[in-house]
């Protein structure tokens, strides 16, 4: 018997509807024809255990059983879900080939993976479980991903690095949750403090954007414009570009501070003869977008529709398992198999068929363009989002036609030609000082007929004037404009979420920056819009419109940490090392090890940190226990004990 254990219930209906009929229903899974049994997890069906499992002292919080680091790491069967977790063991044990039908990221090979492993598999089971990845759950998809099967030793490595990750985040959420609560707590915070190595820099982001907003003085800068005539009588304008002898009295975005300067600019040019130095007309083609991955999905959404992480991410599960409309959605990667190309005419006439938007455009795309979004060599576990070939929708709510509509969008503009931009640059020299005139106009919109580009300056750039190197003109005035440097904007959930991918541009450290910008950021796709969300039921964030604060609570708890703890660098670096460990350049001993020397530390710092500006904060959470139950006590160190399960 072949027993294929999907992740999910809706995975696990289609990959049986793919197998040989008729089926047999039953409590927890499917047989078909062929004797061939489809069953499935319902998300984590087991979970690390707490730290009360390892030793019973551990129930009461105290800062002297600091570090809690198991010997041997356990796992317990949620009991949510134990029903279906003795369903899928039961199934294990008499299967003769196990398949791993996991969602195709790091997170679906472990879930599996520890499913088979903690249900005691046997040695050659293991070695003969196949791996099938399915990120389309359309029919043909998924006979095509069941025909494709491969060794799931292959994904040894990607299993490996999810192990590090959840450890990793447990021992470190774990422990900085109880010292951080402990400390709290003693200096009269009331609740608890939930730390992790990913929600905590996040807070910080916020929390640091949002005293520098507070703590911003606004500076005046100067601009010099000229107002030049031509010999023929045409006008244009030209601005001052301050030369290397200027740098003293500017910033360092090139911005001129002294008022004076630019005044004995204006009155040494204005009347003055100049000389047109260049004039270079140039046209410029601006590359069509790739298609979409979870992160670049939100940040639009959150432009164009005002969409929170979470919502983006919970609409799309809908379009995924539901409607069959897209196809895997936690996905990082922004390129296609170059396989999937022959089957653009399927997905534009569902895209056609679908979104009233797009099908104004769909007959005129070009489906003989191929442009660089397919790359095999760029593609691995799973692919960037797409549309499906499925044509009937059934009703969509107004979320999930938007978010359908950018996914779309973006594959449908891969068959449009790149848009053309005319520019013209002139230089015009007077005393010596270089005034540009830069004009910007779209002249064919190619791709960008999708999104709406309006075309700006297009009467400006006609209407200028036409001149010729060394043609004289004259400065008929000049004059000083005083502009003000604006404070930082307060993030939203779409500048959040872009600075979270984008994490080098927040470190400082040049090495750790060097490395960053090739990694994903911090989180993973399927993480951030829950961290995000978690920040808010914690009530370090709140919103404000559309800008997101920090909260006193979350101002407190950042104040109070070691610096390092609510900065990104070194959950970026974890990162790093994870991919490596995906990528076999780095083993799980060694990860694991610099991650608990790294704790230690922390906990230290942590330890002798003032936490009294959280004192009169919070909210201690009671809970109603049945007759007969009585809450956990405390610790020596007074702290309660909750149940707090701090990951990421």
């Amino acid at each position: 018997m072949k027993l294929y254990i999907a992740e999910k219930p809706s995975l696990g209906r289609a990959i049986a509807n793919a197998l040989p009929k008729p089926h047999k229903n039953n409590d927890g899974f499917i047989e078909a024809a062929n004797g061939d049994i489809v069953t499935w997890c319902i998300g984590h069906l087991l979970e690390q255990a707490e730290p009360e499992a390892y030793d019973p002292k551990f129930k009461k919080w105290a800062i002297a059983d600091l570090p809690i680091v198991p010997e041997q790491w356990q796992l317990v069967a949620k009991s949510k879900t134990k029903k279906q977790f003795n369903t899928v063991k039961k199934l294990i044990k008499s299967a003769k080939t196990i398949v791993n039908a996991g969602d195709p990221d790091r997170e679906g090979q472990l879930l599996i993976d520890e499913m088979i492993n903690f249900c005691g598999a046997t040695k050659i089971q293991k070695e003969q479980t196949l791996r099938c990845l399915i990120s389309d759950l359309n029919p043909s998809a998924v006979n095509q991903a069941i025909n494709n099967l491969k060794p799931n030793l292959d994904f040894l490595s990607l299993s490996v690095s999810a192990l590090s990750r959840a450890r990793a985040d447990w021992l470190y959420g774990i422990n900085m949750t109880r010292m951080s609560t402990i400390k709290g707590q003693q200096a009269g915070y009331q609740g608890v403090l939930s730390i992790g190595r990913v929600q905590t820099p996040v807070l910080g982001l916020v929390v640091y954007r949002d005293w520098e907003i507070a703590n911003f003085v606004s500076k005046p800068f100067y601009e010099v414009e000229a107002q030049l005539n031509t010999q023929a009588g045409a006008s244009y304008v030209g601005k001052w570009q301050p030369s290397e002898a200027c740098q003293p009295y500017m910033d360092e975005e090139g911005r001129v501070l002294v008022k004076g300067l630019a005044e004995n600019v204006a009155s040494r040019v204005k009347n003055q003869p100049g000389e047109v130095s260049k004039d270079k007309s140039t046209q410029s083609k601006k590359s069509r977008p790739l298609p979409h991955s979870l992160s670049t999905l939100q940040i639009e959404a959150a432009k164009v529709f005002g969409m929170n992480a979470q919502l983006v991410l919970d609409t799309c599960q809908s379009l995924y398992e539901r409607h069959k409309l897209i196809t895997y959605p936690r996905s990082d990667c922004r390129y296609l198999p170059k396989d999937h190309y022959k089957e653009r005419s399927s997905v534009v006439g569902a895209i056609d068929a679908i979104s009233d938007k797009l099908s104004a455009f769909t007959g005129k795309a070009n489906l003989e363009i191929k442009s660089s979004a397919w790359n095999d060599s760029k593609v691995g576990a799973h692919h960037a989002i797409i549309p499906t070939s499925k044509k009937s929708s059934g009703a969509l709510n107004q979320n999930e036609q938007n978010v359908y509509y950018l996914i779309a969008r973006h594959y449908l503009a891969q068959f449009f030609e790149p848009s053309v931009y005319a520019e013209r640059e002139i230089h015009t020299l007077i005393q010596g000082g270089l005034f540009t005139s830069k004009f910007k106009s779209l002249i064919d919109k190619g791709w960008e007929v999708l999104f709406n580009k309006q075309e700006k300056g297009e009467a400006e750039l006609t209407q200028l004037p036409i001149l010729k190197k060394g043609e004289q003109v004259q400065c008929v005035d000049a004059q000083v404009i005083e502009k003000h440097t604006s404070p930082p904007k307060h993030f939203t959930d779409a500048t959040l979420l872009a600075a979270m991918t984008g994490i080098a541009r927040y470190v400082t450290d040049p090495e750790i920056k060097k490395i960053l910008k090739e990694t994903d950021g911090i989180g993973t796709e399927a993480t951030r819009a829950g961290i995000i969300e978690l920040l808010f039921k914690r009530q370090y964030l709140q919103r404000k419109g559309k800008a997101i604060h920090s909260t006193e609570i979350g101002q407190s708890v950042i104040k109070a940490l070691p610096e390092s703890v609510g900065r990104p660098d070194m959950t970026a670096v974890w990162e790093q090392s994870l991919e490596q460990i995906y990528q076999k350049s780095q083993s799980y001993n060694q990860f694991m090890g610099s991650v608990e020397v790294h704790l230690n530390r922390l906990l230290q710092d942590t330890q002798t940190a003032s936490f009294q500006g959280l004192a009169g904060k919070g909210k201690a959470s009671f809970k109603r226990f049945k007759k007969g139950k009585r809450s956990a006590g405390k610790g020596k160190s007074g702290a309660k004990s909750p149940r707090a399960k701090s990951r990421a």
